[in-house]
């Protein structure tokens, strides 16, 4: 399937998760990533969930993330000015950050202190689905291959997904970025 027609179908399926399901779905995600045989980097880059989009919210891997690693230092995407440019930074977040909800209905930092790509070690990546190469379908805009693209090739990414990997994505192309890992409620999946 194409990206569009995998977008449509994921986020319908998300939709369609009643509360009590996805509580048990979020709960398989942590016990997944907590089986993942990694150590839990210093700076992590993480996303707030849009409200009502029913979308796996990163906040309890960041939880578990502290408890492993009390030196974490935690950003999260803004989204530049120019929304043509489709460009990003990282801001770390500060006890006192404050977040704003941007045009697309997306929280982000303000005036916390941007950080270079290159900085980052750990990124959760939004996502919709992701395939069996792991590849993903992200929210169409491009935000997160162009700011993957400037993180060291040792920067581990990784995506959550309620449901199992599609096949593939057949509109794939030299822009996209894929996953070293794609968790799901039953499996990790590597992909490096």
């Amino acid at each position: 399937m194409i990206k569009e027609a995998l977008r449509i179908l994921y986020k319908q399926k998300r939709e369609q998760l009643s509360a009590p399901i996805k509580q048990q779905l979020d709960d398989l995600l942590l016990i997944q990533f907590q089986q993942l045989a990694i150590d839990i980097p210093s700076n992590i880059m993480s996303y707030k969930i849009k409200n009502n989009s029913n979308e796996f919210d990163p906040q309890i891997v960041i939880d578990y993330c502290y408890f492993k690693n009390l030196g974490i230092k935690l950003s999260f995407p803004r989204m530049l000015p120019d929304f043509n440019s489709a460009a990003m930074v990282a801001e770390e977040q500060g006890s006192s950050t404050p977040f704003f909800i941007n045009a697309f209905g997306i929280l982000e930092p303000k005036g916390g202190s941007e950080i270079s790509p290159e900085r980052i070690d750990l990124v959760i990546v939004p996502l919709l689905c992701f395939d069996k190469s792991g590849n993903r379908v992200g929210y169409g805009k491009g935000y997160y291959d162009r700011f993957l693209k400037k993180c060291r090739k040792d920067c581990i990414k990784i995506g959550f997904s309620y449901f199992s990997p599609v096949a593939s994505i057949d509109d794939t192309n030299e822009f996209d970025i894929p996953l070293d890992y794609g968790i799901s409620p039953d499996a990790i999946h590597e992909f490096h």
